[in-house]
């Protein structure tokens, strides 16, 4: 249930802005809005979307900043009345359009900041889809990386030990040792690598961006559709509450998620399919098929960066902008950074040695000195006269002189 993973997660003060306002569209105002996204997915050549807590609220999930989302109500010292499980739960109107959407070629990639696992039990492919903060129908090799499909949702978050091991050798793989462990995320982690590089990808290929039920508060995942304008494309925004990037959005349309997409669908002459539990790979029995493997194909990535490369090129970058770039950026650097400090280090410690030696050197010359003059002084001291030591013969300090630290 919704509730029990939120209660899972550790806590955290700043969950952003709850409880805003709901907004709606009048109907005339949404036909025509919805009837102008149509238009531009018909025109569009690649379309990327972005879905939040606010497409699963149909299917009896609360969202959690909405004006009767978990943290909202938390706030308040309250509970959700709605609180569906995860496993009874159901793809919604959205998510079995998105799927249509994606068969039929006009959506390219789906970028989701949901655990709930619909995207994938709605039957939509590993490789249209991007699960930045985790699934709950999925677990993970520790060892080898690779994720499967689960029949039930864990009881677990935060990446912990289900106490299994590695299904990679039941289904053909190489033979593995790892333990499984849950794929969702906590405050302190961070994205999943190749989730987010596909994410980061499509978003700037993109000429249209749309958000579905996100008020786009958590970053670095509410911040990707911005790529898509800073590349020349389109945002579109539909969400009842206000979002944080609405002022950028080409297209804000305020209302209910599966009503505008039952409306947009109709308007491009498509029927949204029904769900159904025998396409749902959560409920395949055979649990060591090849089909149970939920990892990301590394050829999508390769042929992204190809992609990129062409539609991008006259933005050429001066910098890395990324965020799964930053993250290797930052480490570059503190490689460098070290490598800097050893070369100081042995630069001084070889200045160290070189004065050392000099040192030896200068004190073997001074007790050659001493050695030929002891007779010389010997007999000279016997001439000197009596000599009657008083603080009045100290020479003092200048008081204007300073010691300098050597560091």
């Amino acid at each position: 249930m919704s509730c029990s993973y939120a209660d899972g997660l550790s806590q955290y003060e700043n969950k952003g802005v709850l409880g805003l306002e709901e907004r709606y569209d009048s109907v005339e105002a949404l036909r025509l809005k919805c009837g102008l996204l149509a238009d531009w997915i018909q025109a569009a050549r690649h379309v990327v979307v972005h879905t939040g807590a606010g497409i699963s609220t149909a299917a009896g999930i609360p969202d959690f900043r909405g004006t009767n989302g978990v943290w909202t109500l938390e706030q308040k010292g309250l509970k959700p009345t709605m609180n569906i499980s995860f496993d009874e739960a159901i793809p919604t109107k959205t998510h079995m359009a998105l799927k249509k959407l994606v068969d039929a070629k006009k959506v390219k990639f789906i970028i989701s900041q949901n655990i709930d696992g619909l995207h994938l039990r709605s039957g939509v492919q590993r490789q249209y889809l991007a699960e930045l903060h985790g699934n709950m129908f999925t677990e993970q090799c520790d060892k080898c990386g690779r994720q499967f499909i689960r029949n039930f949702a864990t009881k677990s978050v935060g990446k912990k030990s289900l106490d299994t091991v590695c299904r990679s050798e039941q289904i053909g793989g190489r033979p593995c040792r790892g333990r499984m462990h849950d794929t969702i995320l906590d405050w302190e982690h961070n994205l999943p690598d190749s989730d987010l590089t596909l994410s980061d990808l499509h978003s700037s290929v993109a000429d249209l961006s749309i958000c579905l039920g996100t008020t786009l508060q958590i970053i670095p995942s509410g911040n990707l559709p911005l790529y898509t304008k800073k590349y020349g494309g389109r945002l579109v925004i539909c969400n009842l509450q206000p979002t944080k990037h609405d002022k950028k959005a080409d297209l804000i349309i305020n209302g209910n998620v599966d009503e505008i997409m039952i409306s947009v669908m109709k308007k491009l002459g498509l029927e949204i399919p029904e769900y159904e539990s025998t396409m749902d790979p959560t409920r395949n029995s055979d649990t060591t098929s090849k089909e149970m493997d939920w990892t990301i194909p590394t050829s999508r990535i390769k042929e992204m960066n190809v992609l990129y490369k062409k539609v991008c090129k006259p933005m050429r970058r001066k910098r890395k902008t990324f965020m799964y770039e930053r993250e290797r950026t930052d480490t570059k650097r503190e490689t460098k950074t070290k490598k800097q400090a050893f070369m100081i280090k042995q630069d001084i410690k070889t200045e160290d040695t070189m004065n050392t030696a000099n040192q030896i050197c200068n004190n073997a010359v001074v007790s050659e000195d001493i050695s030929s003059n002891t007779v010389k002084i010997e007999d000279e001291i016997k001439h000197v006269e009596p000599f009657e030591f008083t603080t009045n013969n100290m020479t003092q300090p200048d008081p204007g002189l300073e010691v300098n630290n050597i560091l």
